[in-house]
């Protein structure tokens, strides 16, 4: 079973006189990139935070955002009274000189910045708890979607190695007259140049048979065929986080597709190599979203 690194999760709770949000949207990545948006009363568990997404995600870019409101309740605050002292009497000044009235002052003092400041909350043990299985259930939310996403890509990747090992047979359907054109068109070409009674037989067989060596590719289709079966095994593994496993074997896979066709020395057999080439890159792009 396949994941995909493509995910979101929400979650959402009333606790007392607080509302929780958590949102977590994943992308494909090479690492585990997080983003992690949470409000100051939090940054105490931030470490916490980042160790749970991180053990649940594995890879991927994501982006955790957490929420904290106040349901309606009033905040105390403070005043800076210093602070407040230090802007009026320039404040006033610039009233009298520009010939404005001071009876909005006040007004006016409780609005500059750092005056009046909501005094710092804290989070109690106990709400944490409460966002802590809210995390949870966020995760467990796009841990569910990133299954599903996984589906998709595990049908589209069996799909790609169907079509490589159609492509597969018909070599196996052009490779046995192989030879006999490529001893063709030898003796024609002997013949035209040399003249047909000539050259030795015995020795144009001797290089044949060394010719017909260097160019054999039953190996390469009995790796490409092995590489094929174990691709298929490594998706029914349960763990997790495969992509990069999978991803190595597609290498290998196109490795053998590449020799294939360097060897190939028949049209037929090369048009078979480029729809292979055509699945497998296909196969690479997929393979780039499997976490």
């Amino acid at each position: 079973m396949l994941y995909s690194m493509t995910g979101y999760g929400r979650a959402e709770t009333n606790f007392k006189d607080k509302t929780f949000l958590i949102e977590i949207k994943s992308l494909n990545g090479k690492q585990f990139d997080l983003r992690l948006n949470i409000p100051s009363l939090l940054k105490p568990y931030e470490v916490e935070v980042r160790n749970r997404l991180n053990e649940a995600l594995y890879r991927g870019t994501v982006e955790c955002t957490i929420s904290v409101k106040s349901n309606g309740v009033s905040k105390p605050v403070s005043i800076n009274t210093e602070l407040a002292k230090s802007y009026y009497q320039p404040i006033v000044e610039l009233a009298n000189e520009l010939g404005i009235a001071t009876d909005n002052i006040l007004s006016t003092l409780l609005k500059l910045p750092d005056v009046v400041a909501s005094t710092s909350e804290v989070i109690n043990d106990e709400e944490w708890a409460a966002i802590h299985a809210l995390l949870l259930k966020a995760i467990e939310q796009i841990i569910i979607h990133r299954k599903d996403e996984g589906k998709s890509l595990e049908k589209d990747l069996l799909e790609r190695l169907a079509g490589i090992e159609a492509q597969q047979s018909v070599i196996e359907i052009y490779e046995p007259n192989r030879r006999n054109k490529i001893k063709e068109g030898l003796v024609k070409l002997l013949e035209q140049n040399v003249g047909a009674d000539k050259y030795d037989t015995n020795r144009l067989e001797q290089e044949l048979i060394y010719y017909i060596e260097k160019i054999d590719i039953s190996e390469e289709k009995v790796r490409l065929s092995n590489h094929l079966e174990y691709f298929k095994q490594v998706i029914k593994e349960v763990d997790a986080c495969k992509g990069k496993k999978l991803s190595f074997i597609l290498q290998e896979i196109g490795r053998e597709i590449n020799t294939t066709g360097s060897k190939a020395n028949d049209l037929d057999i090369q048009k078979a190599v480029i729809l292979m080439k055509d699945e497998l890159e296909k196969a690479k792009e997929q393979i780039l979203n499997v976490l």
